[in-house]
């Protein structure tokens, strides 16, 4: 498999270079797809979607490979696992997805990236809980289509860290580096442009359901949907370093309006140590 180790010209040429891949998947998914097809006759679509979207890579390479094969009869997206698995069918998912390539197998000489991929997966799992209990307590019509938005807002950052281990470890070097460095900003020194940049051109180009990229999109975050999706992205990402993160707070007032809890509630439905919920209150509360 081809990895990128200088970069591109264009966004257009990321885009090209990284539709053209196979994209790996979890060992772990693997594996349960091997058990699973062993119970064919019995499975559930929703046991298989349950293995499907614990894998952000996965749940980006079902949707993918469905529009792919999307005909001119199928006039509705298909924005949700259950579906797409339902759609394809038990026994043609098992066909189509047999002999995946895994990610461990992808980045073996890039243990770095691998450590790097495997904790931007972790933080896109975290998200997409979030995203989904969330929409919940909102009441949201179609609860799986934010959870799927929030698993693969930040796939593109996956993609990067499995094709090209060397020069995204070298964007967060530069943050190491300077703490205050945006990321946008490291990326377009390193790569020539912002992940950010990369993932537009990739959802038109994988033709992901319209809804999708609308959920996906910052800048239809007037949408409770929208904010839904961008809140749970934001938490996860300032999560990871730390309960003490100092744009936690923000966002814990932003969720506490995006879903109408008070504040204790909140505090405890995140599952906040008690060591470090005083930092959540202001001093008249």
């Amino acid at each position: 498999m081809p990895l990128l180790d200088a970069p591109l010209d264009s966004v257009d040429a990321y885009v090209e270079f990284l539709s053209a891949q196979n994209v790996p998947v979890l060992r772990h998914t693997v594996r349960e797809f091997a058990t699973l097809e062993g119970q064919e006759n019995s499975v559930s679509g929703k046991r298989i979607a349950a293995v499907v979207i614990s894998d952000p890579l996965m749940t980006m390479k079902l949707l993918t490979t469905l529009q792919a094969r999307r005909t001119s009869v199928q006039n509705h997206d298909i924005t949700t696992i259950d579906r797409a698995i339902m759609m394809m069918g038990i026994t043609p998912f098992f066909a189509t997805f047999a002999a995946m390539p895994t990610l461990e197998d992808t980045l073996h000489a890039h243990p770095k990236a691998l450590v790097g991929a495997l904790r931007i997966i972790g933080r896109a799992r975290r998200a997409a809980h979030y995203a989904r209990d969330w929409a919940i307590l909102r009441h949201d019509l179609d609860v799986d289509e934010v959870t799927i938005a929030a698993l693969l807002l930040d796939a593109v950052e996956i993609m990067c860290w499995t094709f090209a281990p060397a020069l995204t470890l070298r964007v967060y070097e530069i943050q190491r580096a300077n703490r205050w460095r945006r990321s946008a900003d490291a990326q377009r020194e390193v790569f020539g442009c912002t992940a950010q940049d990369i993932q537009i051109g990739l959802i038109r180009a994988w033709k992901l359901p319209e809804l999708l990229i609308m959920l996906m999109d910052e800048a239809q975050a007037g949408s409770p949907r929208v904010r839904n999706v961008q809140l749970a992205a934001g938490f996860a990402r300032h999560l990871a370093s730390g309960w003490d993160n100092e744009a936690l707070p923000d966002d814990i007032a932003a969720i506490e309006k995006l879903v109408h809890l008070n504040r204790e509630q909140l505090i405890a439905r995140l599952g906040v140590p008690p060591e470090d919920s005083y930092r959540f209150f202001s001093p008249a509360t």
